[in-house]
């Protein structure tokens, strides 16, 4: 039982390193060689970088993420739609119900912009490493892109099959990667053990304060080391908290020594352009094909775990009603989780190849990488400080105060350098903030617009009509949001064109505000009226024509209701576009086309 116990924790700390870790475990690939690009090598420089790294990664990873935010979870999800939930139950005020969302709103804009930024620097500086190998140096930065850009398109293109088949080689490749890692990293401290000055946090302290506004802005780079950090979070439901823990507690070791192996390495080969590619050269060459290859795998896996999460993120986005309704493909035939949403493929790969063909190499791509970051680490640290506060939790509240000063001084950091590339991020992030406020504002001044008919009225005229009047044979399925307010596409086909069947069905989908569960309910609600309520949470995907069938559903037709927008503005212009290039509800689900019948319904906004 011990021996079972043991092998599925070890399991689950390779899961973890497959699935969450890809993105901060190859940052070790360019932090160190962006942050010396412009700074002068010299032993107090490499030990104050070294400093600000180690404890970086040991203040924001291991306790602002692990420690506070992943503390916080509703039934082991995370992520700002999380945060957001737990603090809708704490406030009071509908003023700060307003805040947290807008809160929840940028957050998850700022992650999906650094989801594009994060495959293009990961998979170019990996490649960027075949220009080490002396047979290869002459290669021109022309040919890295069109080999990073095949690699991005064959990435992107897969997607829709699904990666099931493969993703099960993630976990391994990764513990090899991380192994590698604090490996060569081992091997280069034990040359040159001075650099272990650097556990010492007030050494990067004292660089910061002596450095005036250079040293301040090489805090922008010195994030980089962080990237990632988010995702320990928000992947947090794929697995649960405590194999990530586990996770970290070898990861974390792994990239502080290998870091400190750069460390060492850069103080005895001062003139070297790529630290970590030439650190394993120098151990042994025959080692270096092997790690490049390691290398390359390890950030297409980073990349992949990163496409995966936007479409986690995107489909809480479309179940908590921020989101359209995109097209959604389910990949496996065991794991409902794994799902291909085709807007959102395509959204990343359009701004990830623009970004390598406009950035052409890490070294300036990295100017453009860490302000979504830092901004993303703010909004969660902010989130997680209300919620402890509001739990009394003051200790926790106190701690994660103080990191949010260190969030804030990264953020400003990186601000300087938006004139440098970084506005892409913000450009990229604005595309989904401004699609979130324009669906939600436009979907409540289109339910203020409808007319719907109190429970009372439509009960009275809708059992007067059906004792009255001939009914056609069969079952016929209606979507509302509840019972009380009956949606006037329902009125219409029931009361206007007279159209009554002997069975109808009224279908309720009640999002819960948990991440998990299923379950339903048939509720007889008058003669040939029946409830069925179905209540999923938010990170579930429902198998809508399976609950019918277990139900004893079986329905002839399936009605739903259509607005047709009529407007002048701009803006509801655009919402009534994005209505219109959203596949409809029952679509979404993937009812029988046969039977489907959208009821139109005129609406004008001003």
């Amino acid at each position: 039982m011990e021996e079972e116990k043991k092998k599925g924790r070890l399991n689950g700390i390779i899961q973890a390193m497959g699935l969450v870790f890809g993105d901060i475990g190859t940052s070790p690939i360019y932090t160190f060689t962006v942050i010396f690009l412009t700074l002068p090598i010299t032993l107090n420089n490499i030990l104050s970088i070294l400093s600000l790294v180690v404890w970086t990664l040991i203040l924001i990873v291991t306790i602002q993420y692990v420690f506070l935010a992943m503390s916080l979870s509703k039934r082991g999800e995370g992520g700002a739609f999380v945060l957001n939930q737990i603090l809708q139950k704490l406030v009071k005020s509908s003023r700060m119900v307003m805040f947290t969302s807008l809160l929840t709103y940028i957050g998850i804009s700022l992650l999906i912009g650094d989801s594009v930024i994060t495959p293009a620097m990961s998979i170019l500086s990996a490649v960027e490493g075949l220009k080490i190998l002396p047979s290869l140096s002459h290669l021109s930065q022309g040919v890295i892109v069109a080999i990073t850009l095949t690699i991005a398109i064959v990435l992107f293109s897969i997607q829709k099959n699904g990666t099931e088949k493969i993703s099960k080689a993630f976990g391994p490749v990764m513990a090899l990667w991380f192994v590698a890692l604090g490996g060569f990293g081992l091997f280069s401290l034990w040359h040159c053990p001075v650099v272990l000055k650097a556990l010492d946090p007030f050494i990067g302290v004292n660089f910061l304060l002596h450095h005036g506004f250079a040293g301040f802005f090489v805090l922008s780079e010195v994030i980089l080391c962080a990237t990632g950090a988010e995702a320990l979070y928000v992947d947090m439901g794929q697995l649960g908290r405590q194999p990530i823990t586990d996770a970290w507690k070898v990861v974390g070791p792994a990239l502080i020594i290998n870091y400190l192996g750069q460390g060492a390495f850069l103080y005895t080969h001062p003139g070297v352009k790529n630290t970590l590619f030439l650190m394993v050269a120098s151990c042994n060459h025959y080692f270096y094909i092997p790690f490049l290859l390691l290398s390359v795998m390890a950030t297409i896996i980073a990349s992949q775990a990163m496409i995966s999460g936007l479409f986690s993120i995107v489909y809480q986005g479309i179940n908590t009603h921020i989101f359209p309704l995109f097209k959604i493909n389910y990949t496996s035939k065991f794991i409902n989780s794994q799902i291909y949403i085709g807007g959102a493929n395509a959204f990343l790969f359009f701004f990830v190849t623009l970004i390598i063909l406009i950035f052409q190499s890490s070294a300036h791509l990295a100017a453009a990488y860490g302000l979504a970051v830092t901004g993303t680490m703010n909004i969660t640290v902010i989130m997680i400080s209300m919620i402890f506060f509001f739990r009394k939790k003051y200790g926790k509240m106190l701690l994660a105060l103080c990191l949010w000063m260190i969030d804030v001084c990264f953020l400003s950091a990186s601000l300087f350098k938006i004139p440098m590339g970084a506005y892409w991020s913000l450009i990229i992030a604005f595309f989904p903030f401004a699609l979130i406020l324009i669906y939600t504002k436009g979907h409540k001044k289109l339910y203020r617009k409808l007319h719907f008919m109190d429970h009372e009225v439509f009960m009275k005229k809708y059992n007067e009509m059906y004792n009255s009047m001939s009914k056609i044979t069969g079952t016929a399925i209606f979507f509302v949001r509840g019972i009380e307010k009956i949606p006037p596409y329902v009125t219409k086909v029931m009361f206007t064109n007279d159209i009554m069947y002997t069975d109808n069905v009224f279908v309720l989908i009640n999002k819960m505000q948990e991440a998990d569960g299923i379950d339903y309910c048939v509720e007889n609600v008058t003669a040939g009226l029946r409830l069925l309520k179905i209540n999923i949470g938010y990170m579930e995907v429902l198998n809508l024509k399976k609950i019918l069938k277990d139900a004893g559903i079986d329905e002839k037709v399936i009605f739903y209701g259509e607005e047709d927008i009529a407007t002048n503005s701009i803006i509801w212009k655009v919402f009534a576009a994005i209505k219109k290039l959203s596949p409809n509800f029952v679509s979404f689900y993937d009812m029988p086309a046969e039977k489907v019948h959208g009821v139109v319904t005129k609406i004008e906004l001003a």
